[in-house]
């Protein structure tokens, strides 16, 4: 029988491959690889009953906060998303395997593990093989929530185009243009290039709602002075424009930009003067590639004393929030729209 996925069954003995060639167990130490995703009990059962999921992501725990306030932080996202109705579901690597949802320990260990893998869709290949742990990134967890069927998916901000380097683009922006999820966010990390961003998903057809504002949030900012042509000011405007948008068949993903609270915003103007002294630092540094991001985060923390860590954590909890809420409506059309094939 040709196997559905010919990695899965690389320690399963001989399996001819649709090219006639012979696989060989190759694997180090004769382990199992495997590519499957392992659902908690609490995702399994929420699919089963019906329950809206949302999905979380992990690098914020493993690269995005300090010890201390990652494990804090990653208890009160899934706290806030089941105080709102829904299900959480962190995405994460664990021992080699990908994981919708993690247990407390696991969690635990997570946040204080010494050389966590920070896991981008290229990474998974590596991860799996080596059997190792780590955190994924947006583009990486909404690989994974599409997979099991998850639509509603929670982060901070997403990766974009990066400033003086327009050719280094975030995977992110490539996995939401092609999958069909509803990423709920505080816009683009303020580090990045907005408007170079912005166009970049205009181009990949991917639409950026504005929720409650038509202004496009900078992430510590309620404002970043680029106008947005969508909005919507509730959970189910929300639900509904992304119910008929995938009606029409599109793939692409749907960002839902909301504001950080008032109460712990930081004026863009004071924002980017810490992001240009972060980014010449960065350049004396030489820091290059995947390392960027976590580095001017970090010293855009040290630079604000702190107050930019806890914007992060505000507008994280409130994203969890309005990502649960929108869940519960879309799950509702859903359900409705299938209980409506069934009976036609």
């Amino acid at each position: 029988m040709k196997p559905n996925n010919f990695i899965t069954c690389l320690c399963t003995g001989n399996i001819a491959t649709e090219q006639g060639m012979c696989i060989e167990e190759t694997t180090k130490n004769h382990q199992t690889i495997h590519t499957d995703v392992l659902d908690s009990p609490e995702v399994r059962q929420a699919r089963a009953t019906g329950a809206p999921i949302v999905a979380l992501e992990s690098t914020v725990i493993t690269h995005g906060l300090p010890q201390g306030e990652n494990l804090k932080l990653a208890r009160a996202m899934e706290k806030t998303v089941i105080e709102n109705g829904a299900i959480p579901a962190t995405v994460a690597v664990i021992d080699g395997r990908i994981r919708l949802g993690i247990t407390n320990e696991e969690l635990e260990a997570l946040a204080v593990h010494p050389n966590p893998r920070k896991v981008s869709i290229r990474d998974f290949g590596y991860t799996l093989s080596k059997g190792i742990s780590g955190g994924t990134t947006v583009a990486a967890t909404a690989f994974v929530a599409h997979k099991q069927g998850v639509r509603v998916f929670a982060t901070g901000g997403i990766g974009g185009v990066h400033r003086q380097a327009p050719f280094d683009v975030s995977t992110d922006l490539n996995q939401i243009a092609k999958t069909p999820l509803l990423v709920v966010c505080a816009g683009m990390k303020a580090i990045l290039d907005l408007p170079s961003t912005m166009e970049y998903l205009e181009t990949q057809g991917v639409p950026v709602i504005g929720y409650q504002t038509d202004e496009l949030p900078a992430f510590y900012s309620r404002s970043s002075g680029i106008r947005l042509n969508q909005r919507a000011d509730s959970p189910l405007e929300v639900a509904r424009i992304a119910y008929a948008h995938w009606s029409l068949g599109f793939r692409q993903g749907i960002v839902l930009t909301v504001p950080v609270p008032e109460k712990d915003a930081i004026p863009r103007e004071e924002m980017e003067g810490w992001i240009d002294d972060a980014l010449i630092e960065a350049q004396h540094a030489g820091i290059l590639g995947n390392a960027v991001t976590p580095f001017l985060l970090d010293k855009v923390s040290q630079l604000s004393g702190g107050r930019s860590m806890h914007s992060n954590i505000a507008l994280l909890l409130n994203n969890a929030i309005v990502a649960s809420q929108v869940a519960r409506e879309l799950n509702t059309l859903l359900r409705h729209e299938e209980s409506q094939l069934q009976l036609s």
